[in-house]
């Protein structure tokens, strides 16, 4: 289940607990929140930031040049039991 963020409405009529953002776990197709769980004022959903992956794809970390590279070896099945290094 997806965490979102939310924070209260109007801040001098919030709780602790709303009076900065908090976060809430319900499903993707639940209704979002309306009110503060714990003093039942007025909430609203906050867009927040994400994790972008800027790291290179695996495909390109176990390619066997960047293996050869970092000193890794590895081993391709042949069938039976029976494996070839390749790197």
């Amino acid at each position: 289940m997806p965490i979102y963020e939310y924070q209260a409405e109007d801040p001098a009529k919030s709780c602790p607990h709303c009076v900065g953002r908090f976060e809430y776990r319900h499903g993707m197709h639940d209704p979002p929140l309306t009110a503060c769980p714990e003093c039942g004022q007025p909430v609203g959903r906050v867009i927040s930031t994400c994790r972008v992956d800027t790291r290179p794809s695996s495909k390109n970390q176990l390619s066997d040049k960047n293996l050869k590279r970092l000193g890794f070896s590895k081993l391709v099945n042949e069938g039976d039991g029976k494996f070839r290094k390749t790197v």
